[in-house]
């Protein structure tokens, strides 16, 4: 006996339907319509979902119009073709920078003064089209739905994503910094006040650092008036980087454990002189000596995350094999924490990661990121039959795209 099954569409959802058929229709004219049908369902329940992304000048990829799988989607090109270059595009689209390369102009095709990024998402049942333009010598333009922003920051969250890349050895291998940007770059993408926040603070440390390196004489006030800021905002700033790192922990742990396939102790351990100091009086009496160094010695931009394998950093006890498992852990719980706090599942760019990892492990994070508790993922490689084998064996759909020069096929 054959059951007919009749999908019942909201207003919104067949609004986002007629929207995702004339995508993919003009990519594909003979696309299946249950394929379009599959696509709003995957995106009400997986929470939201790159469609289309279109690239004009950007880093070495002259023009580009890529419509992708609600789940997998794969770079495959030798080093050096423009594979990253494509992640880096939809990390711009989610944190209105590029991850590589902070100078904007220099994210341009040589000889041209222009580029241009283009995604439509499918966030629930609405569509979101978020568009961003730089022209040589011009302010940047970032637009939501046709909507110019008028401040960058306000942008940060719409579209969480979580970038696992061979960068991510810095959090391990690098200073403090690294780790502070990992903990400001999770934290901003579900609390934007905690974004405002940490904002103001560098403004005003920034104003300090300048005070402490003029030759001028300067009123003690202005001191204080800085400091206060400083003081209010980093006590904030202190409080929401505890909470996380104590809801987060835990998260992490468990991903290791998935992972590695055995019960290796890892911890992360907050330092922060908040916990131990007056923040003000601090600053007051470290002022002559902050002069003479040139910096601002107190406050939360001193913080540090240990990572700890044991009771040890795992900078120093690490092995190359448990360092790649600790940091992928550690993103995939970033991905959990967004997800669970955002309300929205994350992208995941997974960039050239399965190096110096066994196979075995390889296949039980592929096998874990393509299961239903994840969303959209895009990963590169190098290598399209070891992919193309990989992807078989855990039995999911995927689409495959060939990197050439920047040309993508």
């Amino acid at each position: 006996m054959k059951i007919k099954a009749k999908i019942v569409f909201s207003t919104s959802q067949k609004l986002c339907y007629n929207e995702l058929l004339t995508i993919f229709s003009a990519y594909n004219p003979s696309i299946n319509k249950y394929f379009i049908v599959t696509f709003v369902i995957i995106s009400i329940v997986f929470r939201m979902i790159l469609s289309k992304l279109t690239i004009l000048n950007f880093k070495n990829i002259r023009e580009a119009s890529l419509v992708f799988s609600p789940k997998v989607n794969c770079f495959i090109g030798n080093n050096g073709m423009g594979k990253t270059n494509l992640l880096d595009a939809i990390y711009y689209l989610s944190f209105c920078k590029s991850h590589a390369n902070s100078i904007d102009s220099q994210n341009m095709l040589h000889d041209t003064d222009f580029f241009m990024l283009n995604g439509k998402y499918l966030i629930g049942d609405t569509i979101e089209e978020i568009s961003c333009g730089l022209k040589l010598r011009h302010k940047k333009s970032f637009k939501r739905d046709k909507k110019e922003y008028e401040k960058l920051s306000e942008h940060i969250g719409l579209l969480p994503l979580v970038l696992i890349s061979p960068d991510d050895s810095s959090l391990i291998s690098g200073g403090s910094e690294e780790r502070r940007k990992f903990l400001d770059g999770v934290i901003s993408q579900f609390n934007n006040t905690y974004l405002t926040n940490l904002l103001n603070y560098n403004n005003a440390l920034k104003q300090r650092n300048a005070l402490l390196k003029s030759e001028k004489p300067t009123d003690t006030y202005l001191f204080e008036l800085l400091e206060e800021q400083m003081t209010a905002y980093g006590s904030i700033i202190h409080e929401e980087r505890k909470k996380f790192i104590t809801d987060f922990t835990s998260i992490f742990q468990n991903y290791y454990k998935q992972i590695a396939g055995k019960t290796e102790s890892i911890s992360l351990k907050y330092i922060s002189q908040h916990f131990d100091r007056d923040i003000f009086t601090s600053l007051k009496e470290n002022r002559k000596r902050d002069m003479i160094l040139g910096y601002t010695s107190q406050g939360v931009h001193k913080d540090e995350l240990e990572m700890l394998l044991g009771n040890y950093p795992i900078k120093r006890e690490g092995s190359q094999g448990q360092n790649k498992t600790y940091l992928i852990a550690l993103k995939l719980a970033q991905f959990e924490y967004l997800k669970n706090t955002h309300g929205h599942s994350p992208i995941i760019l997974m960039d050239d990661i399965f190096d110096k990892l066994d196979s075995l492990r390889v296949k039980q994070i592929i096998e874990m990121v393509s299961g239903p508790n994840f969303g959209q993922i895009f990963i590169t490689d190098t290598n399209r039959e070891h992919l193309d084998n990989l992807l078989l064996q855990v039995n999911k759909e995927y689409l495959i795209f060939t990197i050439t020069n920047g040309n993508v096929s």
